[in-house]
């Protein structure tokens, strides 16, 4: 079959934050074949990667053929190398993956199979949710064993204080079996990681996620090995498995997280998780528990985790895609739906 027609929306969002989200969040990818076999995708970059995607990329897409994975990965590879120039990380990357993904959800259709079966052999039934957020007794009470926490850095010594009442909080409502996470969002220095490190010692946290910027990979390391038993997690604003390379060649997380929406798609996530598991590194897909995340880790050795960001108790959220996800007792499972088994709600075109 023949790719006819690509099309990317930034959807009528409602409830975004006044925050680079507004101008640089999800997109919405549609692509439609010679066949009528349309697949849907979701990317980054917002406006900027729209206008990527419905030009420079669509030129290059129109009358390609896609009838398997390899198709795909030549897609990809052909789009990463044309957009070099403007590319290679960021907003480029952004739109391709919302490409990528739609590809896999087309061709899952075509082939009556869902995309964890076009990735390889199911390796898990169900996947364990955490949530990402900071109503921690509703969550719980929502049935989610495991919480990440997010903490930042202003500058002051109440910071320290701060980040352990939040973690005893979480502790206290989870037991002792919960796993805890933090997230700092680039906000904390190599000293207060370490320093951190021991305050919460008691506290049993599984990860420190995004301390540092991303590129500053040696300084990393270096924490890395100072927060043990702390594991040191990120990846979320890296892109591609050329990306990760660095971060492997450099030692910097004991955790990776690529945002399957954002590094380059399923085709960049199956790349980077093949890296991860030269060096023995752990990979947990930042958002994991949205659908392409969640076919992405139980098709492949990802860890048994799954991100779920359920906001507030009664705060209204914008609800994107249409799915047949299931959540029960603190875990996700997947329907066998061809492709990723989405739709698009209507209400936000």
């Amino acid at each position: 079959m023949r790719i006819k027609e690509v099309v990317a929306i930034y959807p009528d969002y409602k409830y975004l934050g006044p925050s680079w989200r507004t101008h640089l969040w999800q997109i919405l990818v549609r692509i439609e074949t010679d066949l009528g076999i349309v697949g849907l995708g979701y990317g980054g970059g917002g406006n900027a990667a729209v206008e990527i995607v419905n030009g420079h990329f669509r030129e290059l897409l129109i009358g390609r053929v896609i009838n398997n994975t390899e198709d795909i990965k030549s897609l990809w590879d052909m789009l990463y190398r044309e957009s070099i120039p403007y590319g290679r990380k960021g907003i480029a990357i952004m739109g391709l993956s919302g490409i990528d993904i739609a590809l896999w959800d087309l061709l899952g259709k075509a082939e009556s199979m869902p995309v964890y079966e076009l990735i390889g052999s199911m390796t898990k039934q169900r996947v364990r949710a955490y949530a990402t957020g900071p109503d921690t007794n509703w969550y719980r009470d929502l049935g989610f064993t495991a919480h990440k926490i997010s903490h930042r850095w202003n500058g002051k010594d109440s910071d320290y204080d701060s980040a352990f009442e939040l973690a005893s909080k979480a502790r206290n409502y989870l037991g002792a079996d919960g796993l805890i996470m933090i997230d700092n969002y680039m906000t904390w220095t190599a000293t207060v990681a370490i320093d951190m490190a021991k305050i919460l010692s008691n506290l049993n946290i599984y990860w420190f996620e995004d301390v540092l910027t991303p590129d500053d990979l040696v300084e990393l390391s270096q924490i890395r090995t100072a927060i043990k038993p702390i594991l040191l997690a990120g990846g979320e604003h890296e892109f591609t498995h050329h990306g990760f390379g660095l971060i492997a060649n450099q030692g910097s997380y004991d955790l990776w997280q690529p945002d399957i929406t954002w590094c380059g798609g399923i085709t960049a996530g199956i790349q980077i998780i093949d890296l991860a598991s030269k060096y023995e590194i752990p990979v947990v897909p930042h958002r994991g528990g949205e659908i392409w995340g969640l076919h992405l880790i139980v098709a492949t050795n990802c860890e048994d985790l799954g991100e779920v960001l359920p906001g507030s108790r009664g705060q209204p959220q914008d609800v994107i895609w249409k799915d047949d996800r299931e959540f029960e007792n603190g875990f996700l499972t997947l329907p066998t739906t061809p492709g990723f088994g989405v739709k698009f709600n209507e209400n936000l075109l």
